[in-house]
This record gives structure tokens, C-alpha cells and sequence, in this order.
């Protein structure tokens, strides 16, 4: 999670974001605890399991977490995105052998997709 950065219209990119939406995996206490500490909305659902148990537990259990579903709406954009890396076959497979090798090839293949997204000007 440190090593996220938001990049808006303008501006350098910020490493703490308004909001973070994310699946069912990244629903553990630590992952929402680091989200709290530093003052970014979680936008992350409630595994059923922890559901279950916090509502077994009663009033020790808590509160049930909060969740925004129209910005978690919005992690569409983010699954197609990973779609169209995905598409590179080199991406998806994992062919690179070191880690570095393989960040290159992320970012050559989000500058591709970047390029195309691009009009020309007449």
C-alpha cells in the first residue's frame, strides 16, 4: 500500500489517495487499520465469514464497517484497466524472471495503453 501513487489531471502524484476501493481480499483488520491511520476512506466489502463472526460475537463484535457502494462502483474502471495489461501476453503469464523486468513491462504496457488513448490533433 505504501507504494501507491494517484496521479490527477494536474499535479505530481499524491501517495494518499481520498478513497481506496478494493475487493473482498484486501477486507483484513491490518489492511483497514494502515487505511485509518492515515485518514483514507476504505471503500473495501465485508467478507461474509467476518460478517458472520462479528455478528456472533454481539455487542464485543462492533460496528459493522462502512461501505460506499457507488464508489465502489467506480472499481470497474480499475478491472478493465487490469484487463488491458492482461492482454499482453508476456503480463499475464508471468515470463519475466526478476521483479524489476517485470515492473518494466508494466510500465511500457501502461505507456502503450496510455499512447492510444491519445487523438490526434488535426
Amino acid at each position: 500500500m505504501d507504494k501507491i501513487k494517484v496521479r490527477g489531471p494536474i499535479g505530481r502524484p499524491r501517495t494518499r489517495p481520498d478513497a481506496v476501493a478494493a475487493d473482498k481480499a484486501y477486507s483484513a483488520r491490518t489492511t483497514r487499520a494502515y487505511l485509518r491511520r492515515r485518514q483514507i476512506k476504505a471503500v473495501i466489502p465485508e467478507k461474509d465469514d467476518q460478517a458472520a463472526n462479528r455478528k456472533k460475537r454481539g455487542r464485543d463484535g462492533g460496528r459493522p464497517v462502512s461501505h460506499d457502494a457507488n464508489l465502489y462502483r467506480d472499481r470497474n474502471t480499475v478491472e478493465r484497466a487490469i484487463n488491458k495489461i492482461k492482454d499482453w501476453r508476456g503480463l499475464a503469464t508471468r515470463y519475466d524472471k526478476t521483479p524489476a523486468s517485470f515492473e518494466a513491462g508494466l510500465h511500457l504496457r501502461g505507456s502503450i495503453i496510455w499512447l492510444r488513448s491519445l487523438k490526434p490533433t488535426p
